[in-house]
């Protein structure tokens, strides 16, 4: 299955009182679809998903499935650091008619590689829809080697891996050591085009919520031959890439968003609000990134 090569790993919106937000989250979803967005990753790490229940999960998923319609492609996250409860919930999410779903490798627990194989093959071997691996070693304190990531895309239904390990050589051993039809996809917003030009099929990205047209055309431009332009266009965006993550992920783009409009509400704990200072500065590099944007000015 190809998923495209813009994918969104959608926040959660919620409302006043802290409880996730149907209404809200179809007017986001009709944004992304809008702006671009080839597909969203519904309660991921930027979902929030470590605050989310089971029972919000599942309703999420239901909701984001029936919104979408087919219009886009719709992965959901189901990982854990157990395999037996993430087999389950992974079937009862599949059940629901989701285009995929996505598992992080197991934190906390630190298993090695024949562990971590296990635990995919596992869930793999439970469900009828396509599997992505998600790689994040700065989350989950264990990094999915390339051999395992390779051994793991020889099970049919295993076919891509989101890759926030920010290691291009293991990222192209893996692209290397896999077929045509297995995509490995950037989890960092700032390594996309490095990953385009390694073979990398595209990015699940953050700042996609607010800035996804400029993205698909960098991409497009790369696809097209126009190195130089794909090139300028990566240089403008990475200062705005970076300040979405200078405080801890989703604050800064669920603030940004609520900037813009989009009321997405606020993050639940531990996870907290931008401060002044924090919003000052973002704000200042979002403006900064239009102003330019819209000039055609970039950095030489």
């Amino acid at each position: 299955m190809d998923f495209g090569r813009l994918l969104t790993a959608m926040v959660t919106p919620f409302d006043k009182n802290g409880k996730v937000d149907l209404h809200q989250t179809t007017v986001l979803l009709e944004h992304l679809i809008k702006t671009g967005s080839d597909g969203v990753v519904v309660a991921g790490t930027t979902g929030e998903s470590p605050t989310l229940s089971h029972d919000e999960k599942l309703a999420l998923f239901e909701h984001v499935v029936r919104v979408v319609d087919g219009r886009i492609k719709v992965i959901v996250g189901t990982g854990g650091n157990n395999t037996e409860l993430s087999v389950a919930f992974s079937k009862e999410a599949a059940n629901l008619g989701v285009d995929a779903i996505m598992a992080v490798a197991p934190f906390y627990n630190k298993p090695n590689q024949a562990g971590i194989y296990a635990h995919y093959k596992a869930i793999a071997d439970q469900v009828a829809v396509p599997v992505v691996i998600y790689n994040i070693p700065s989350r989950s304190k264990v990094n999915i080697d390339a051999e395992t990531i390779i051994k793991l895309s020889k099970i049919d239904n295993v076919v891509a891996v989101k890759e926030a390990s920010g290691n291009l050589d293991q990222m192209a051993e893996i692209i290397n050591g896999t077929d045509d039809q297995f995509h490995l996809y950037s989890g960092d917003d700032g390594l996309t085009l490095p990953i385009l030009s390694i073979g990398g099929r595209g990015v699940i990205s953050v700042a996609s919520h607010v800035i996804a047209p400029e993205m698909k055309q960098m991409m497009e431009d790369y696809s097209q031959g126009r190195v130089k332009e794909a090139a300028a266009k990566h240089r403008m965006m990475l200062p705005l890439m970076r300040e979405l993550f200078a405080a801890p992920s989703p604050s800064p783009v669920k603030a940004l968003l609520n900037h813009l409009g989009l009321r997405v509400g606020g993050v639940r704990l531990p996870m907290v609000a931008l401060t002044d200072q924090e919003l000052e500065s973002l704000l200042n590099v979002y403006h900064a990134f239009k102003k330019s944007s819209r000039l055609g000015i970039t950095n030489k």
